[in-house]
């Protein structure tokens, strides 16, 4: 039994309403384009900020992020999701609790981001870690004898190698963020999922309706590749690879 496609349902009105299915879908777009990008921005902020922590001889401070990127890297992300949207809000003094679960403005916009953020930031504090640890310990020393402070140390020496080093595996969770931000459908953020869901029970197209989704996750996915591409070859130093590689080869 062949399948009979059908394009022109994204331009039929939904039953019951003047949008379009199409409608439906870029809105969808639109707000995981939303939740990914705020969740991205705050996700590199504190993710470079905990990796740094991880790598300072503090031990408490040390200790602390080590804490941070275990509690947030070791629970699935959408148990995280329920917990900040039906868990927390109990937990917070009753008047706050009140306007949280009432008068909130964008809930679940708010939410979502912020589990997104809290989860990813805890993945991108490894990858800056991982890029502090891999430079050679002279560095540090040398700034250190240069009279900077151990912060102006981080700040003009160290951070600044790090991350150049970290671009291609920060691709990844940059891609990832996109892909992650579906879960924000279980509570109630009208993301991409969420309308394709509900397209596919209107229209029962699911085939049509789930390949245009495919389609828009892909290019959300190319698109990040492409502009940390563009970022890492902008902020590559030459040589800097190939040394920190030949060096892990031979140890």
């Amino acid at each position: 039994m062949n399948y009979h496609w059908n394009w022109g349902i994204f331009l039929e009105p939904v039953k019951g309403g003047d949008e379009t299915y199409l409608d439906w879908l870029l809105t969808g777009f639109g707000w995981t384009l939303a939740v990914s990008l705020s969740a991205w921005l705050m996700a590199l902020m504190l993710g470079i900020l905990v990796g740094t922590l991880r790598t300072t001889p503090s031990k408490p401070l040390a200790a602390l992020a080590a804490a941070w990127v275990e509690l947030f890297r070791n629970i699935p992300l959408l148990v995280q999701m329920f917990l900040w949207f039906f868990v927390v809000p109990e937990l917070l003094p009753r008047e706050l609790s009140l306007w949280v679960k009432q008068d909130m403005p964008a809930k679940e916009f708010i939410t979502a981001t912020l589990c997104l953020g809290l989860f990813t930031s805890s993945r991108v504090a490894e990858q800056v870690r991982a890029g502090i640890e891999a430079l050679p310990s002279g560095q540090r020393m040398a700034g250190l004898a240069l009279g900077f402070t151990l912060p102006q140390t981080y700040r003009h020496v160290l951070l600044p190698c790090a991350l150049r080093m970290v671009v291609p595996p920060l691709t990844s969770e940059f891609m990832n963020v996109f892909k992650n931000s579906s879960v924000a459908f279980a509570i109630g953020v009208l993301e991409l999922t969420f309308q394709a869901r509900q397209m596919q029970e209107d229209s029962e197209q699911g085939i049509e309706t789930f390949f245009a989704v495919t389609l828009l996750y892909f290019i959300c996915a190319f698109t990040a590749n492409r502009v940390m591409a563009l970022i890492e070859r902008r902020t590559r130093v030459p040589g800097q690879m190939a040394g920190q590689m030949a060096g892990h080869q031979t140890t």
